[in-house]
């Protein structure tokens, strides 16, 4: 069979050369399987006449974009997907703004990219739409297309429980949009489970995973999405990595350092880590001088007055800590605010001896398995909140709400000898090797194919 794949965002980046491939766990796991089908990616693309792509790919994949205006996109993309979507879900009801002309324009949005791929679309071919931005995208595909259109879509984010979900006006709605595929994929059973609520609250008979829907079938699986095994297996050997990451850990000027890797957004937890770790320096004065936190903090949304009083609140609680604490032999804290390369971020994995993970919810989080696959004989600190919880279960997991709790886990898991850490993390490398994102689409796709 034929392969579209539909997505708000191409994972292509614009070089001199022309587009290439982008790095990341979505573009990693769809473009050899989309490659190998010479298929289509449909994307969001500039508002200009016909919607052409800035530059032409090398390969067999074709980007087809899809223009939507300018205030459109405000209303789509910056409102509904992310300021009604993205709070809801993550549990952040105080930060949902329920506009309906939010979602009139998602409605607009998601039209458009039907109609997108109705233009490509033949017969045979299969559709795999991603995430949060298109809920409505296939039931209008489902309305329209001329034959048999297999229909698979995976939701990236935490499907919330029925009751939060419910608060939407649209709930119902997207709910039948989402329902017009033939396979929908979450990352953990508590999604799948959520969501299966969620569609017998409005009404849809379900029956052993999955959904009545007319006289067709809906079914709902869980597929977890994983890291590039073999890309970051090489990064774990590189020596010329290695040789750098002794070089941070020299900058550390500490003995052990910890490590915490985000974008700077609110579901991510940076501010309450920020805090339990001021909580584990006056708790466990033991370790003042030993450890040092290193925190990064890529920026995201710049433009939106949440993530700015994010950064500010950030920015305060850093400079507290660093004025308590300080000393002339020791830097407890060191705060990075920029972006960095797949291969530096392989140097601070395998520089930190212990990584502290702890969304306040995730839909999966890829930093977690990538520094575990990564290291050589670090510590896991991780969420029960993020979704690869479900999955790694040798992890040092807590509540990141709870200050006590994560400096009691750090300060134990700084403590662990370093043959139970190498146990743990040979155990989470074997969970990691499953979960390897370049057979998640096949396994996706085979599925869907069977549905």
């Amino acid at each position: 069979m034929g392969l579209i794949i539909v997505a708000n965002r191409a994972p292509f980046r614009l070089t001199p050369e022309g587009l290439v491939p982008a790095v990341g766990g979505l573009a990693t796991a769809l473009l050899p399987v989309l490659e190998a089908k010479e298929g289509v990616w449909v994307a969001a693309g500039e508002w200009k006449e016909g919607g052409k792509a800035p530059a032409t790919l090398k390969g067999p994949v074709r980007l087809e974009q899809v223009p939507i205006p300018e205030r459109e996109w405000q209303g789509y993309y910056g409102g509904f997907s992310n300021r009604v979507l993205w709070p809801l879900c993550h549990y952040f009801l105080e930060r949902t703004e329920l506009k309906r002309e939010f979602y009139q324009d998602y409605l607009r949005a998601n039209r458009r990219f039907a109609e997108k791929v109705l233009q490509v679309w033949r017969e045979g071919d299969a559709v795999f739409v991603q995430d949060y931005h298109l809920l409505l995208l296939p039931r209008f595909l489902r309305e329209r297309a001329p034959g048999r259109m297999r229909i698979g879509f995976f939701y990236h984010i935490p499907w919330p429980s029925s009751g939060v979900f419910r608060i939407l006006p649209w709930g119902r709605a997207l709910v039948e949009g989402l329902l017009g595929a033939d396979l929908i994929g979450f990352h953990t059973q508590e999604y799948a489970e959520n969501f299966l609520r969620t569609a017998a609250h409005y009404g849809f008979p379900v029956e052993e995973g999955r959904v009545r829907v007319g006289d067709r079938w809906a079914r709902v699986e869980v597929h977890p999405l994983g890291i590039d095994t073999g890309r970051f297996g090489e990064l774990a050997q590189d020596p010329h990595i290695g040789l750098q990451a002794r070089g941070l850990k020299h900058l550390a000027g500490a003995d052990r350092l910890i490590l915490g890797v985000d974008r700077l957004d609110y579901t991510k937890g940076i501010l309450e880590r920020l805090l339990a770790y001021e909580r584990f320096l006056q708790s466990y004065p033991q370790w003042r001088g030993r450890v040092s936190l290193f925190q990064i903090a890529t920026p995201s949304r710049t433009g939106v007055g949440a993530y700015r009083e994010l950064k500010r609140l950030v920015d305060e609680v850093v400079g507290r800590i660093l004025g308590n604490f300080l000393r002339e032999d020791w830097v407890p804290l060191r705060y990075f605010y920029q972006t960095y390369t797949q291969e530096e971020l392989a140097t601070f994995y395998r520089a930190a001896d212990v990584a502290l993970i702890t969304p306040l919810r995730d839909g999966m989080n890829l930093v977690a398995l990538e520094y575990a696959y990564t290291s050589d004989s670090g510590a896991l600190v991780l969420s029960n909140l993020a979704g690869a919880a479900e999955h790694l279960k040798e992890a040092f997991l807590v509540n990141p709400y709870d200050l006590d709790g994560v400096a009691r886990t750090l300060d134990r898991a700084l403590r662990t000898p370093e043959g139970e850490r190498r146990e743990r993390l040979a155990r989470l490398k074997r969970r990691i090797q499953a979960l390897d994102a370049k057979s998640w689409a096949e396994r996706f796709l085979a599925s869907l194919e069977a549905a």
